[in-house]
């Protein structure tokens, strides 16, 4: 489906937040404590510890050059252009951050949640646009390609925790890690949030005896479909009907009263559902993660 020129604008414009969220948890909260977040930022903060004359911001372009080019071969090219945007524009705000952005002087505690409370939400809105900043983001980016069932900050977390032991080595306290841990815990449970949230919903499994007053009943109150799949009483064999609905978590309360309303005895099963798709939730859009 062909995309509008405003919803490309809405793309660079939420690109352009994100990638400033990211300066701010950099140059705000983390490098001042040499907490590394992973990822090729983290790296980039590394290199500059030791070799002050490199910016955190050109060395991440620098680290990013190879994995542009494994992106344009595995990628498509929206993603590689977002991505490349997102890069130069999240380097050059934390090169311009560090000479413009306060330092927030905090316990280095404070400043591993905060600073992995805006790294998250920074990561989240560009990777709600289908771009990343480059680096593991990258990295995690097409491993989603073959592991679609893992969420995004998984993935990240497990690429990133290798560099975080690195950064142990460079900065040469134990403490880093932890706190590096802290942040990276924080950001991926926000970046998740962001990504997956709204759209979490809960499935319910439904075994009752009245399947058609049940069913009924969920149209009535709650204005959803229902699915009715074959079962079979594991003790007793008898046949019986089992109702499968998604409700999102705010019905949830709604659907217990409803459904044990029409059915005292009914048997009711609830489970996280990662992701729904289709009337009444998001659609699906091949570009999303």
């Amino acid at each position: 489906m062909k995309r509008s020129l405003s919803q490309y604008a809405l793309d660079y414009l939420v690109i352009t937040l994100g990638s400033a969220l990211m300066a701010v948890s950099v140059v705000c909260f983390l490098d001042p404590q040499n907490i590394v977040p992973g990822g090729v930022t983290g790296l980039a903060m590394m290199v500059n510890h030791l070799y002050s004359a490199l910016p955190i911001g050109m060395t991440i372009l620098i680290i990013n050059l190879p994995l542009f080019i494994l992106s344009w071969r595995f990628a498509g090219r929206r993603f590689l252009l977002y991505t490349i945007y997102g890069t130069v524009v999240s380097s050059v705000f934390i090169d311009l951050g560090a000479h413009i952005l306060p330092i927030i002087q905090v316990e280095p505690l404070l400043a591993a949640i905060f600073g992995g409370l805006t790294l998250g939400a920074g990561l989240g809105l560009v990777f709600t646009r289908g771009a990343t900043t480059g680096g593991t983001d990258v990295a995690a980016r097409l491993l989603k390609l073959i592991f679609r069932h893992m969420q995004m900050g998984r993935l990240m977390l497990c690429v990133d925790a290798v560099i975080i032991a690195l950064a142990g080595l460079v900065f040469g306290k134990v403490e880093n890690v932890m706190y590096a841990v802290i942040c990276l815990y924080v950001g991926t449970q926000i970046m998740d949030a962001i990504l997956y949230g709204l759209n979490t919903a809960k499935v319910a499994y439904i075994i009752s005896d009245h399947p058609e007053r049940v069913v009924g009943a969920i149209s009535e109150h709650l204005d959803r479909g229902a699915t009715l799949l074959q079962g079979e009483g594991g003790y007793t064999g008898n046949p019986k009907k089992v109702i499968l609905c998604a409700v999102k978590r705010q019905q949830i309360a709604l659907l217990k009263e409803v459904v044990k309303t029409a059915d005292p005895a009914a048997f009711l099963i609830l489970s996280e559902a990662h992701e729904v798709l289709g009337e009444g939730f998001r659609e699906y859009d091949k570009h999303a993660l």
